[in-house]
């Protein structure tokens, strides 16, 4: 992906979002002819130059300076993960391809261990930024598919979420779950811009999926952090859960995604049913 093309559509699809009213600035009464904001009006809430700020919407900017990026941020009302990303996309780090493949992809056997744990009460597994699932655990594989038993290409979640038909049965709101994984590999792309297994999914969506290029034209961000999900199981029936996100600071890449139900509730009995029902006979 082109980073400065990137950063020019997301710097117009957040200041077309806003409106002057909601950013305290005054309208002429003339008709205006594009959504939101105008680029002088985001120069002057940023603190730079009309000129400026158009040569940055065009991807002309060599050496664009932290403070002229926290004011833009500012201007255009950005949330934490949006803020990061605009970083990343408008000063990329310089990354080596070679190094990068020669990494292996292997989750601490500490990790592993955890996973085994949780497996009596709670479904989790363990995702990259491409969220190629690296581990799970037995009461995972038993919620929402086997990964072990695809092939490791087909091991990514959002494959499963966009691409398998059963997805669409095991999610009560598949377009909400759908579009926060777009959202989610859109936030990846810009920290990993030359990934070319990421942009392969990227692309592959593209085709097999009818409402992707709607959402990805979107540059809805979201890092998965939380969220509640109805799910349908096939086996156990109806249950709710909460999905949480937790980083690794010794394994930054890395992410564990954990399913609970809440207490006492009629989803942690089911999902209890599901964990006694799909213990694993041997390690």
């Amino acid at each position: 992906m082109d980073q400065n093309t990137e950063l020019g559509e997301f710097l117009r699809s957040r200041r077309a979002r806003l409106t002057p009213e909601a950013v305290g600035v005054g309208t002429s009464g003339r008709g205006r002819r594009v959504p939101g904001l105008r680029r002088e009006e985001v120069a002057r809430l940023a603190d730079v130059s009309t000129d400026y700020y158009t040569r940055l919407e065009q991807g002309r900017h060599p050496r664009v300076s932290e403070g002229v990026l926290d004011g833009v941020a500012r201007a255009l009302r950005l949330g934490p993960v949006e803020r990061d990303y605009l970083f990343h996309i408008a000063r990329p780090r310089v990354t080596h391809p070679s190094r990068e493949r020669a990494r292996p992809e292997r989750v601490r056997p500490e990790v592993h261990q955890m996973l085994e744990v949780l497996g009596s009460v709670s479904p989790a597994f363990v995702v990259n930024h491409r969220l190629d699932v690296l581990a799970s655990n037995h009461l995972v594989r038993a919620l929402i598919t086997d990964f072990d038993a695809l092939p490791t290409r087909e091991r990514n979640f959002a494959r499963f979420v966009l691409f398998s038909p059963a997805a669409k049965e095991l999610y009560d709101d598949w377009d909400a779950i759908a579009r926060i994984i777009v959202a989610n590999l859109r936030l990846s792309s810009g920290h990993h811009p030359d990934d070319t297994r990421l942009n392969e999914l990227i692309g592959e969506a593209c085709v097999k999926v009818p409402e992707f290029n709607g959402w990805w034209a979107g540059h809805h961000l979201d890092d998965c952090s939380h969220g509640t999900q109805l799910l349908h199981h096939a086996v156990v029936g109806d249950l709710t859960v909460h999905h949480e996100a937790l980083n690794f600071s010794s394994d930054p890449d890395h992410t564990m995604c954990l399913y609970t139900a809440e207490p006492g509730s009629s989803s942690a009995q089911t999902l209890a049913l599901l964990a006694s029902w799909s213990v694993p006979a041997t390690r």
